[in-house]
């Protein structure tokens, strides 16, 4: 296998790369890094997340950068604070030997006076979000005369949340950048748009396929009733003792219900929404990262630009409405060579968009059973007892204590105490599942799986639309209102991305929804009557990239 050293770095950079463990490249550092020291050529990467993304470009711009020029030569974009403090900490691992590389972090929620004296105090490399890069350079903090090399990290990401804008903003004022590096997880048609137009016959490399996931991941489902989906939701968690974990909602409501009834059930868990205010979030992550909770439950919207290390398990509480959401969802584990789970509690009648993904991805998908009560408490008593063997009691003056121990227990023989450390620790288990029932989904006639298959289609057209993500139509037009909103394809958003922001906003199910038509600067969204109310509240009036939205019933004349 090649090694580090066979790519043409900077011997520094090796010895960095040596002293991080890092021996032989991943697939998309080795197919990038020759190509990017050459600072000439604009860069397509296509890679999951979690394949070093980050190495592969930011060792190549550390050996462009001259040390000696204390002003920002390159920008490295990214879509949130937490993936800007994460490339930033990579960026200062790598350039451990290059003294004089300078590095700085520029993101919202923070003071920008204090971003602005670290930049003014001399860097080569400022990473930034794309808001607060914007305010940098209204202030005339960053001259963009000067930039080299501008990256987009997790460019896809950028364009769902709405930061299109922003992007072109930066391009076209970066007049004397002599390269461009686009990295991202998926192609959707807006990246192609911007490559098309700001891009010189860019060199791409596709790591997999866009839009597959990651080969190093189980993907798994779980058939349920839809009122014993948190019931299965516990019943995983506790099969999986060792599980750390994110579970996604499709909406901040239901990560918020979640979070506290498994709180109030006793488990280390923590809800990560839009409501949060930066500080907040902040303290939910770090102790997130810290493992202090063992699971995170968030929306698709909150979660974006997590990068957290060894997550074993990610658990799809729903199944998102757009193959790209769940590519990113699955993505958050198996990462860096490491092996991951991805979870999905499937209502019976979602089989078919499971398929659609399972397709889309082109990877096999599972289909196991929720376990019963018995199998929960017998997983949960090995796992306690491997636990119990592995505790390392070399530390402590443990024999001082033995003798009052032996006198204690003189009468007590080895088994009886060791069915009190086991109902200690088992009781509550033990108690809660010996009367549960079984949870699973089963065929009831031979013929269900025919009947099955009409009966979806059937459903699609009644409840939620068809494979191609098209919106039902409702049966009484009556009963629905058609609103407006002043959103739409310029903003940024695709069909589902929009549909998955009005959702977050309302706190309402998508069973209320029907058709949805967007044009690119307005959209039209079709809603059962007695919703429209909810959702007029909760968005009109909030603003959205700096600007005011306005949503209205469509036939009046406000």
């Amino acid at each position: 296998m090649i090694t580090f050293s066979e790519l043409g770095l900077d011997e520094k950079l090796v010895k960095a790369t040596d002293a991080l463990g890092f021996v032989n490249p991943s697939p998309i550092q080795e197919k990038a890094i020759p190509v990017l020291l050459s600072g000439t050529k604009d860069f397509i990467g296509l890679a999951q997340t979690g394949t070093g993304k980050t190495a592969a470009f930011g060792l190549p711009l550390l050996q462009l950068m001259d040390a000696k020029q204390k002003f920002p030569q390159a920008l490295v974009v990214c879509p949130t604070r937490e993936l800007c403090m994460q490339i930033v900490n990579d960026l200062e691992n790598f350039k451990k030997f290059l003294p004089g590389m300078q590095v700085v972090a520029v993101y919202g929620g923070t003071s920008i006076s204090m971003q602005v004296r670290d930049i003014r105090k001399g860097v080569q490399i400022v990473v930034a979000t794309p808001g607060r890069l914007i305010d940098l350079i209204e202030r005339k903090a960053v001259n963009l005369e000067e930039i080299k090399y501008v990256v987009l990290d997790e460019a896809d990401e950028m364009l769902n949340m709405g930061f299109q804008e922003d992007i072109e903003f930066i391009l076209k004022n970066t007049p004397n950048r002599e390269a461009t590096w686009l990295f991202s997880a998926t192609m959707p048609p807006e990246i192609r748009r911007v490559s098309k137009k700001y891009m010189t016959t860019p060199f791409e490399v596709t790591v997999g396929k866009a839009n597959t996931a990651n080969k190093s991941i189980d993907h798994q489902y779980y058939v349920v009733a839809a009122q014993h989906r948190y019931e299965a939701l516990k019943r995983l968690i506790d099969f999986n003792p060792g599980m750390y974990g994110i579970i996604f909602t499709r909406t901040k409501l239901d990560a918020q219900d979640i979070a506290e009834k498994l709180t109030r059930e006793g488990y280390d868990i923590d809800a990560l929404h839009g409501d949060l205010t930066q500080a907040q979030r902040d303290k939910v992550m770090n102790a997130f990262r810290e493992k202090t909770l063992q699971l995170l439950i968030a929306t698709d919207v909150a979660a974006r630009g997590i990068d957290v290390k060894e997550i074993t398990h990610v658990i799809n509480y729903e199944l998102p409405d757009d193959v790209e959401v769940y590519t990113h969802r699955s993505g958050r584990t198996g990462r860096a060579g490491s092996t991951g789970i991805c979870m999905s509690i499937v209502h019976a009648r979602e089989t078919y968009k499971l398929r659609t993904i399972e397709k889309m991805v082109q990877a096999p998908f599972h289909k196991l059973e929720i376990p019963s009560g018995k199998d929960v408490c017998r997983k949960q008593f090995f796992y306690f007892m491997d636990k119990l063997l592995k505790t390392d009691i070399s530390h402590g003056d443990y024999e001082t204590y033995l003798p009052m121990l032996e006198e204690k227990f003189a009468d007590v023989s080895k088994e009886e105490v060791l069915q009190r450390v086991a109902a200690l620790e088992f009781d509550r288990f033990l108690k809660y599942y010996e009367n549960s029932g079984d949870l699973n989904v089963r065929e009831q006639r031979k013929d269900r799986d025919q009947r099955g298959s009409r009966d979806e289609r059937g459903d699609r057209n009644r409840r939620g639309g068809n494979e191609r993500g098209e919106r039902r139509e409702f049966n009484s037009p009556a009963n629905t209102t058609r609103l407006f909103v002043n959103l739409g394809t310029k903003d940024g958003f695709y069909k589902a991305s929009f549909l998955q922001f009005i959702l977050d906003m309302s706190d309402l199910k998508k069973d209320v929804l029907g058709r949805i038509d967007m044009k690119e600067m307005n959209s039209w969204i079709e809603i059962e009557s007695k919703a429209a109310k909810q959702m007029i509240k909760s968005i009109d009036g909030k603003n959205f990239r700096g600007r005011k939205i306005r949503m209205n019933d469509a036939d009046s004349r406000r």
